[in-house]
């Protein structure tokens, strides 16, 4: 219908427009009655442009002084250094007296200057901090750096219309549209604020008085010691202090892709920077303004957020309807003046003209635009944006931070959601429940008897062959910081009698290779008090078991790993995978006997001896399988894509519904190596991919995309960063996730809970739902008053709706409208009809069945009362019955809007008063039209009514509601019984003959 005459220009894509896309749909919106409040809630493109230009010209300077300093460090690095070479202005008082000095050694990555300090650990000395105690809490105050931070919020205004000729009415009119305009926009606005100010919540570990503990980035100052892994953003700028293959991705102040090695040689870290791989510590050398990231971002603004499709495809339909409004008043004025000037030939008094007549034209042009200011829905697409923001709002209070508008607007529509497992699905609590070793499957609980070399090994693995730690707080409790599987397995070497503190202590660690999901293990290198050089590994067991060739059997003895063996260990861990078991095998090696290790070699990639296979216990979250349930019923296929063996990922994804009779599993390898015509074959029938890589839940994502599916992703490490980016929703795990897959998630779900992301869901579908309700009652509104007014001025030359009584229906329809409708909460049954398809029109059948129903019945009795409401009431006076029309469509759009609850259903009042904004938007209006009608007479061109027309007016406006029940009785569309379906696609084969 309307929505069929939009341009492509009103065609928005959901993720990620062009500024040339958004330019041109401004463009197409010429006719707006105030720009500044329509647009209030989209991107500011001319500033963006200017930032955008102002972070490339940054970015530059940055990526040319960077090349400048490591060709720098480069020469300086062929010649011969003395560690004791002191510059004269290069002094630790120099640090001490002036911390700028400290940011910009780091800043300009003056090598020169930090040698001439003495290293890191002069620098440390200097500002008065233990590299391994850290920052002293009493010493916090005389650090702590404050940034005072001036928010300035601005009212919304609405512009006075044109034509203003009914004085102080028109004035206490407009102040009322502005009040309850400007509450709204305000309250949106703090909305928003709340929402940014959740965004920008970042937390890290820093080690205090000895402690390692977690806290915000807006707390670090510095002299802090901050831990660094994957998938971290550099907090502050900063120097580094030890670690492991740390390489760097600089790309958000560079714009260069390729990372970057940081170590002693080149220790400078800057703030805004990613952690792609390894770990290490650094020490905080400036924070907040003073960093090279803090610069940056003082020199941008709010641009304003991206506007959704929605947004914009209802500026085009409120564009059209403008266009239509601005027609019907160009054709009234002419009307009414060539009727004017007819009257004015046939009594021959065209030659004669006096002040009268210039009034009266003046008069027949403010019905001419006072029709427009009716005509014109300023509210739809404003509604989109008080609809998301209430949704946005309320699903914080659900531990989801919609970071994108339109991922709320999008969800509604989604058919498959790609999610985790692990932290996901399940607790994330995770618990060592068996371990095979020394030839023996046990349970945790129970008593391990072992030789004393495997015992001794095992704790060394456990112990050495994390990135975790064992720490005790001021009170000497005993806790573990890590991911919820190294805790696990730490947890159960403390269980085992071991001492964290003391094998750290013996064994010196050489070299690192953190975990990460490509290769699904993590090795160290270390030197055992002998001198010995040792390898040991923990991975994904198949994986680890495939680069073993011998094992510790039941007396200790290193024996070969035969294929027996081989096949029996295999068994083991299929054994506990099929129990619903995450397991990992840990191994070790030998390497180069007594001495050092070459640094620059690789870690071993086989000849490892077996030491054991635990099997880890990830319960299933409360409610989960109730969320899947859900998700079925609402038409959204959940697929489970996970890195954990096929077993597990099968006997997990059976428990929570995911995997149904006839459903695929598949591990991501053989995934990988189909075809791209076989992937597209297989991607709808695929219910759980195991061992998956990041590219193989890419690929996947791309395929379900291209088969015109609407696709929501989870993800928690690094390297999910491109499947996020691909989706269509992208959602982050707030607890596990790291800050690269937060910055390009559209929503973090705060407690990493599948359940979340149903509700999300279902706002989104409430939010779809909402919109359309609002839609149906204003452009009701919409019609009746324009034809009203239209006719009433083309017949009689004047029109029974004043400028005033049209800007409280503008109220009513606009703002409050808007409040009542589009910020009501979702129902469980939302939950029990398909996803809407993108290629759905927006105003639907049912909807125009019920506009032009409720439209006609409205323009029926109001025309009867205009043209013959005298006869019929036996009224003398013309005010009486104006008041009297005013008041009826009033009470008309009140029982309207309460229809308009819901477009399908008869029963409209079910949940109504669970809503209280809808209630008191109610109340507000009839007590305002009771006041506007008895009371304001003189502003408002109304009387008062004695009661028989008060109650004929509201029994009018009731007749309203079984209309509506008549009409939801006629069908306008084919409503399909819901078929179960085929994991396939296919539909399920009737019964019978």
């Amino acid at each position: 219908m309307v929505e069929s005459y939009l341009g492509d220009e009103f065609h928005l894509p959901p993720k990620h427009p062009s500024d040339e896309a958004l330019k041109n749909w401004r463009k197409a919106c010429y006719l707006v009655k105030n720009r500044s409040r329509r647009f209030r809630h989209v991107a500011d493109l001319p500033k963006r442009s200017i930032h955008r230009d102002r972070i490339s010209e940054i970015k530059e300077n940055l990526r040319v002084s960077f090349y400048t300093v490591r060709a720098a460090l480069r020469f300086m690095d062929g010649a011969a250094h003395s560690e004791n070479h002191q510059t004269p202005d290069a002094k630790a008082s120099d640090i001490r007296n002036n911390p700028d000095n400290l940011a910009s050694m780091v800043q300009n990555y003056s090598i020169k200057t930090l040698r001439s300090l003495g290293g890191v650990d002069g620098v440390a000395k200097a500002i008065d901090v233990s590299i391994d105690e850290g920052v002293k809490s009493t010493d916090l105050s005389i650090r702590q750096v404050c940034a005072v931070v001036s928010i300035g919020v601005g009212l919304a205004t609405e512009g006075f219309p044109d034509g203003i000729y009914d004085g102080l009415g028109i004035l206490l009119s407009i102040l009322l549209v502005v009040t309850v305009t400007a509450v709204s926009d305000y309250r949106q606005s703090l909305q928003f604020k709340d929402l940014d100010k959740e965004k920008k919540k970042i937390s890290c570990h820093v080690t205090r008085d000895g402690y390692r503990k977690k806290v915000s980035i807006y707390d670090l100052v510095v002299g802090d010691v901050v831990h660094l892994s994957i998938g971290d953003q550099v907090p502050a700028d900063g120097i580094f202090i030890s670690g492991y293959s740390l390489l760097i991705d600089e790309s958000s102040l560079t714009g260069e892709s390729r990372a970057v090695n940081v170590d002693e040689t080149k220790p400078f870290l800057l703030g805004g920077t990613k952690v792609q791989d390894g770990s290490a510590k650094m020490l905080i050398a400036a924070v907040g303004m003073s960093t090279e990231w803090g610069k940056l971002m003082e020199t941008l603004s709010e641009e304003g957020e991206t506007e959704t499709p929605l947004q914009v495809k209802l500026n085009g339909v409120a564009t059209i309807i403008g266009k239509i409004g601005l027609i019907f008043a160009v054709l009234t004025f002419l009307v009414l003046t060539i009727r004017f000037l007819i009257e004015k030939a046939l009594r021959q008094e065209f030659s004669s003209w006096n002040s009268s007549d210039a009034l009266t034209m003046l008069d027949y042009f403010a019905t001419a635009v006072t029709i427009i200011v009716v005509a014109v829905p300023e509210g739809l697409p404003l509604a989109v944006t008080l609809s998301l923001a209430f949704a946005m709002k309320k699903l914080m209070n659900d531990k989801a931070l919609v970071r994108h508008l339109s991922a709320c607007e999008t969800m509604g529509s989604s058919t498959n959601i790609c999610t985790d497992k692990t932290g996901t699905l399940t607790t994330n609590h995770m618990v060592v429940h068996k371990i095979y070793v020394s030839g023996k499957s046990k349970d945790a609980n129970a008593p391990l008897e072992l030789p004393e070399n495997v015992l001794t090994i095992l704790l060394q693995c456990i112990f050495e062959c994390t990135c975790s730690e064992v720490v005790k707080d001021t009170n000497g409790k005993t806790s573990i910081l890590g991911t919820p599987t190294e805790s696990a397995i730490l947890e159960y070497g403390l269980h085992l009698g071991g001492d964290f503190g003391t094998v750290r202590s013996e064994i010196k660690l050489l070299k690192m290779e953190p975990f990460n999901s490509s290769k699904k293990r993590m090795s160290v290198i270390t030197k055992l008090p002998g001198g010995q050089i040792r390898a040991f590994i923990k991975g994904a067991s198949e994986i680890v078991l495939g680069m073993c060739d011998k094992l510790l059997d039941g007396s200790g003895e290193i024996v070969v790993m035969s294929e027996e063996k081989m096949r029996f260990i295999t068994s083991v861990i299929n054994g506990f995978a099929s129990n619903a078991l995450r397991t990992l095998c840990l191994a070790y090696v030998d390497v180069e006997g007594e001495g050092e290790f070459d640094m620059k070699k690789g870690l071993p990639d086989c000849g490892y001896t077996m030491i054991a296979v635990v099997g880890i216990k990830d319960p299933l979250r409360p409610g989960v399988k109730e969320a899947v349930e859900t998700c079925l019923a609402a038409g959204i296929t959940v697929r489970m894509v996970t890195g954990d063996n096929i077993n597990t990922a099968r006997a997990i994804a059976k428990e929570c519904g995911i995997l149904t009779e006839g459903g695929l599993a598949i591990e991501g390898p053989v995934f990988r190596a189909k075809s791209d015509a076989e992937k597209r074959e297989l991607a709808p029938s695929i219910q759980v991919m195991a061992r998956s890589s990041p590219t193989d839940k890419l690929k996947l994502v791309e395929h379900l995309r291209g088969l015109s599916e609407v696709v929501a992703v989870t993800g928690d490490g690094t390297n999910d960063a491109p499947a996020l980016h691909e989706s269509d929703i992208g959602f982050a795990m707030g607890i596990a996730g790291t800050e690269v897959a937060k910055e390009q998630a559209d929503v973090i779900v705060l407690d990493d809970d599948f359940a979340t992301i149903v509700k999300v869901a279902k706002w989104g579908r409430a939010v779809y739902i909402n919109i359309q309700k609002f839609v149906q009652f204003q452009l009701t509104v919409n019609i009746v008053a324009l034809m009203i007014n239209f006719v009433s001025a083309c017949i009689t030359g004047s029109a029974p709706l004043t400028a005033v009584q049209l800007l409280w229906v503008n109220l009513i329809m606009d703002t409050l409208g808007a409040l009542a409708l589009a910020t009501e909460p979702p129902n469980d049954g939302l939950m029990n009809r398909p996803p809407v398809k993108r290629t759905e029109s927006f105003i639907t059948k049912p909807m125009w069945r019920n506009i032009i129903g409720q439209s006609v019945y409205q323009m029926a009795v109001l025309f009867v009362l205009n043209f013959a409401g005298k006869s019929i009431l036996n009224l003398d006076s013309t005010e009486i019955l104006n008041t009297f029309i005013f008041n009826t469509f009033v009470f008309c759009q009140v029982f309207n809007e309460v229809n308009s609850r819901d477009i399908h259903k008869i029963n409209v009042f079910h949940g109504m008063l669970s809503s209280w904004v809808f209630v008191g938007v109610m109340v507000s209006t009839v007590v305002f039209q009771v006041v506007i009608v008895e009371f304001l007479g003189t502003f408002a061109s109304t009387v008062p009514l004695d009661w028989e027309l008060w109650a004929l007016s509201i029994g009018i406006g009731f007749l309203s509601m079984p209309i509506a029940i008549v009409l939801k009785c006629i069908p306008v569309e084919k409503s399909p019984m819901k078929q179960p379906k085929h994991p396939d696609g296919y539909e399920i084969v009737a019964d019978g003959p």
